[in-house]
């Protein structure tokens, strides 16, 4: 059987679409030296900036250190303005349906009790936090900054169609690289955006601090926001300190924060200082030592107590992972029929849950076709791409599988559309995905575009960075 495949620029091999004609024109008349000689420019520049994320212990699979700079593509990926409408108008729907499930979960439990999500999925999940319990969080807003990550594949006619792969929810990550490869493509092609009407991204930082103001504690007038990091050593740190340095905000760490009288300070060189809303990207299991892991020293001691008598705001809050779960995930459907009663704009992609039985049985069944992945799986480990894998793999994962069903989902392995990137040997169809930052605050918005993930490796499905993924500009046209 012949997968169809869909090419984000072309329609055919001898038809560039509508949206990219202007850019594919442009491209034509490009030398290939000086193409290059830009690649070169970009990495020399990222290099500099230290636009770099970090790689642990065995996934450094090269041996290359464990700094690295994300591979930039020059060629953008480009969406028209009526899809990212429709795309639009999907997530705030999607991520509105998200923040009622995770208020409900923690209050009156409606969905549970309507049949429509089972118990044990809830009370037995790692991420549901038992002392977020009756706790009113501002605007009733659990997740102010969800990365919802999008994939277009062709549908039977072969027309592109868009899916929702996964939600984040607790600390999503990756919006700085979709601002600098912006910055970077306007510094080497200031004539394309001269030529395309291209919607601006260069706002997120301002969008995303009044998100964060939006939902302070009601006693003050002027919050003070912070942004908490784990630290250096963590893989996304440059993001932290270039979003706090774009919002104009402090960067601390744990040890910079401590609690008294019912408060949070951060310490300053003018003496302690109280703090509003903290944009934490940090994991709930470190937050606060008194109550989660005694051992960890990247929170604040005293910290939830604080949080739950609403004298400081955490963005996102703490218990969002129940929701973002992939065993959650196939409900997500249901959820915004129950509590918005519409019909999805964006699809789920279908998914078999390894705790039904008779999906189970399917899963196992069918390997060899279908990606399974781990409920609490990230980064693209822990999965198996039953169509690149090897006899021996598949059948280690099925021992997998049959030892803890519960902890496994399976979709079918979907025909990822592509566009046209630069490889070793000029430019080749390479597969990507997409992820929009949804900001809810007082109100759902997000700039147009989102992070454009590229698997480099011919054929790869996996797009995340640690394991060999680039990223692209997002284009979303104003006309």
């Amino acid at each position: 059987m012949q997968i169809q495949k869909f090419d984000e620029m072309n329609a055919s091999p001898e038809q560039v679409r509508a949206h990219y004609q202007a850019y594919a024109d442009w491209l034509a008349l490009q030398p290939d030296d000086v193409m290059q000689a830009r690649r070169e420019e970009a990495e020399m520049i990222f290099r500099r900036v230290g636009i770099t994320f970090a790689v642990y212990g065995a996934k450094d699979e090269d041996g290359s250190g464990t700094e690295r700079l994300i591979p930039f593509d020059l060629i953008p990926r480009i969406i028209p303005a009526d899809e990212w409408q429709s795309m639009e108008a999907g997530l705030v729907q999607r991520v509105n349906a998200l923040n009622r499930f995770i208020h409900d979960v923690y209050h009156g439990q409606e969905i549970i009790k309507a049949g429509i999500v089972p118990a044990e999925q809830i009370f037995q999940n790692a991420q549901f936090r038992p002392e977020m319990m009756n706790v009113d969080v501002p605007g009733g807003v659990y997740s102010h900054i969800s990365g919802i990550d999008i994939v277009r594949a062709p549908d039977a006619s072969g027309k592109g169609e868009y899916y929702v792969l996964e939600d984040n929810l607790r600390v999503p990550s990756g919006v700085s690289y979709m601002l600098e490869d912006r910055k970077m493509m306007m510094r080497l092609f200031p004539e394309l955006f001269a030529q395309n009407r291209v919607a601006p991204v260069a706002h997120y930082p301002d969008l995303l601090l009044e998100t964060l103001r939006a939902v302070s504690p009601a006693h003050s007038a002027q919050p003070t926001v912070v942004v908490l990091t784990p630290g250096m050593y963590n893989s996304a740190y440059f993001e932290h300190a270039f979003l706090a340095q774009q919002m104009g905000v402090e960067l601390v760490e744990g040890q910079d924060l401590f609690v008294k009288d019912d408060f949070v300070y951060m310490r300053t060189t003018r003496g302690p200082k109280r703090v509003d809303v903290i944009y934490r990207r940090v994991d709930d299991d470190f937050l606060d030592p008194l109550v989660f892991r005694p051992t960890s020293t990247l929170g604040c001691a005293g910290l939830l107590d604080v949080y739950r008598k609403g004298n400081v705001t955490l963005c996102n809050a703490i218990g969002t992972g129940v929701a973002d779960d992939k065993s959650i995930y196939p409900y997500v459907p249901k959820m915004i029929e129950f509590y918005l009663g519409e019909k999805p704009i964006l699809n789920n992609v279908p998914t078999f849950m390894g705790r039904n039985a008779d999906d189970l049985k399917y899963i196992l069944a069918n390997l060899k076709d279908l990606v399974v992945k781990e409920v609490h799986g990230a980064g693209g480990y822990g999965m198996l791409v039953g169509p690149a894998s090897t006899k021996a793999e598949i059948e280690d994962f099925r021992k997998a599988v049959e030892a803890n069903p519960g902890g496994y989902i399976a979709q079918p392995t979907l025909s990822l559309s592509t566009c046209p990137t630069y490889v070793e040997k000029g430019i080749a169809p390479r597969h990507i995905d997409l992820r929009p930052f949804v900001l809810s605050g007082k109100t759902v918005q997000m700039v147009p575009g989102g992070l454009t993930r590229v698997a480099l490796k011919e054929g790869s499905l996996v797009v995340n960075s640690s394991q060999g993924g680039g990223t692209k500009d997002t284009w979303i046209l104003e006309r």
